[in-house]
């Protein structure tokens, strides 16, 4: 009877030894398991983006917060509706609607204080804004484009989380900054492409301003597909545009130039115009343009595209590519000039916003 039960007992020992055994290599492999794997649940940080579709696009950041202190009415041309959008949201769809996507990081960041320095100066101006509703601004030209996401999916398809996680990252970068000239933010105006030189406000606007003044841009000519263009126009339809009779004597044409060669004044048939007013009537990309006639019909070689006045887009993207940052774009095209935040130039805006 003791025999049995000893023998009990070792197969007893032998089986608690066993399954310890098998508990522990459970457990050693479990371990790492339960290190490794990550919350695979649904929460989202407020205002992510999605992460980049393109597989050639940069790496960029997933969760990017945007804080807006105030809301910008949008009139949505099309609908005739106001919508209404935070501030930093705002110019994330600004700088999507005016500037390529796959442009450099610091040039998106430049862009991002231009469109956000246009709408607070514009806020802060004490102007009669005649707009329906509660508009402040409308989605065109006008002030500043605005597309919407549903517009801008319908735009970029499939490159549309990269295109936005990447202005996104600009914005959040710059988020509260804005260009400001002797304490006030200023007129950040800018444009596609040079003809290797920006223009000086008061050449193509009537006001002068210090801090728009003519620099170099050697970098357009090279980067954008739009520097050098050729409009093709018959004798009645540059008299029917600019209101002229033409005879065929080439001398109608006289024209006077900037220092930044673009046409400051132009004399077609004894009737004065400015380079401006020809390259609206006529519809040309640039005031920068020469005139050849050939038989019944006038070409128009144009140099750049855009009015030329502040900041070239493809100009800052070639200071970007060579390695200056977004500060550096921004004091180089607007002269004189200081990045600050809102708190330091806008404060009464600030205030009103939250009254």
């Amino acid at each position: 009877m003791s025999k049995k039960r000893i023998k009990s007992s070792n197969i007893n020992w032998k089986l608690l030894v066993i399954i310890s055994s098998a508990f522990l290599l459970m457990i050693m492999f479990l371990i790492p398991t339960i290190l490794v794997i990550p919350f695979q649940g649904n929460e989202t940080t407020a205002n992510s983006v999605e992460t980049a579709a393109n597989p050639t696009a940069p790496a960029q950041t997933t969760t990017q917060t945007l804080e807006s202190p105030f809301h910008v009415n949008v009139l949505r041309t099309e609908s005739n509706e106001v919508e209404q959008v935070p501030l930093e949201d705002y110019v994330v769809h600004v700088v999507a609607s005016e500037m390529p996507a796959d442009f450099e990081l610091e040039a998106l960041k430049a862009q991002a204080l231009a469109a956000r320095t246009y709408i607070v100066r514009y806020l802060m101006q004490e102007t009669i804004k005649e707009l329906p509703g509660e508009a402040d601004v409308t989605d065109t030209v006008q002030h500043q484009v605005f597309k919407n996401n549903e517009e801008l999916r319908q735009i970029w398809g499939s490159d549309y989380h990269w295109k936005m996680d990447k202005i996104t990252e600009a914005v959040v970068a710059t988020q509260g900054e804005i260009i400001t000239y002797n304490k006030e933010p200023i007129t950040p105006a800018f444009f596609s492409t040079s003809n290797g030189y920006t223009e000086n406000a008061e050449n193509y606007w009537t006001n002068e301003l210090p801090y728009l003044k003519t620099v170099e841009s050697p970098w357009d000519e090279e980067l954008s597909p739009k520097f050098r263009d050729q409009i093709i126009l018959t004798a009645s339809e540059v008299e029917q545009k600019l209101k002229v009779n033409l005879s065929n004597n080439v001398q109608d044409f006289q024209i006077t130039r900037t220092a930044s060669n673009r046409v400051k004044t132009a004399t077609i048939a004894d009737k004065t115009f400015t380079g401006r007013e020809v390259r609206e009537m006529l519809n040309l990309p640039s005031n920068d343009f020469t005139i050849t006639r050939k038989d019944d019909h006038f070409v128009f070689t144009t140099k750049g595209y855009g009015h030329g006045v502040g900041m070239s887009q493809y100009g800052a993207n070639g200071m970007a590519l060579e390695g200056k940052n977004y500060q550096d774009i921004i004091t180089y095209y607007y002269k004189g000039t200081t990045i600050e935040t809102l708190e330091q130039a806008a404060p009464t805006l600030l205030v009103q916003s939250n009254s």
